[in-house]
């Protein structure tokens, strides 16, 4: 069965009171809006802006989380990218790591501006990432320029697995690009989230 790092498991131990009571409180908060303005409800475009404010809350709490190692500012563009031995442990975590860890950060970007240019996505994944590390200077935490840049990697990454799946969404037959359809693949995906979590929490189904 998948297993996440366990610096996620760190994160979610520490968060998971607070975002339950944002998720639940978020998910109120929208459900009587769109009751009240009578508006159409859509779940699996609701499941993506609620998985995005999950993402985002996860993503701020892993790296804001307090760097137990010495702290080494690094300014040098690519000098710790090279200093990692590619198929290395460190090389999987700190250079593929904070490709990946960016790379969903760029497709919702992209899928919530519906952009079909990476230049905007781009700029709002640079602008966070040097956000990110500049707060990481004062809390005990290293700066690290390569890090900005494979993030900015990452986005693109997430931008084009954008572009990829709207491609193959508008060559689909049309009986295929029915709201419909997405609203049951995303209820079946809940279904599957809320047994792996469960089951993370000694519940069996």
């Amino acid at each position: 069965m998948f297993s996440l790092p366990k610096e996620a498991y760190v994160i979610i131990k520490d968060i998971w009171p607070m975002l339950l009571i944002f998720v639940v409180v978020l998910s109120t908060i929208r459900i009587n809006y769109i009751l009240e303005k009578g508006e159409k409800f859509v779940l699996y475009r609701e499941f993506f802006s609620l998985a995005f404010v999950i993402y985002i809350l996860l993503l701020f709490g892993l790296v804001t989380n307090t760097d137990l190692q010495s702290i080494s500012h690094n300014f040098v563009p690519f000098k710790e990218i090279l200093r990692y031995e590619i198929g290395s442990r460190n090389f999987y975590w700190n250079v593929l790591g904070n490709i990946a860890i960016f790379l969903p950060f760029g497709f919702f970007i992209s899928l919530y501006l519906n952009s079909q240019k990476v230049n905007r996505p781009l700029l709002i994944t640079f602008i966070t990432s040097l956000t990110i590390e500049l707060v990481q200077m004062f809390i005990g935490r290293s700066f690290d320029v390569d890090d900005i840049l494979l993030n900015c990697i990452g986005g693109i990454c997430g931008f084009l697995l954008f572009i990829g799946l709207s491609a193959i969404k508008r060559h689909l037959p049309k009986f295929l690009q029915r709201d419909l359809i997405y609203n049951v693949l995303t209820g079946i995906l809940i279904l599957f989230i809320l047994i792996y979590i469960l089951r993370l929490w000694g519940i069996k189904i």
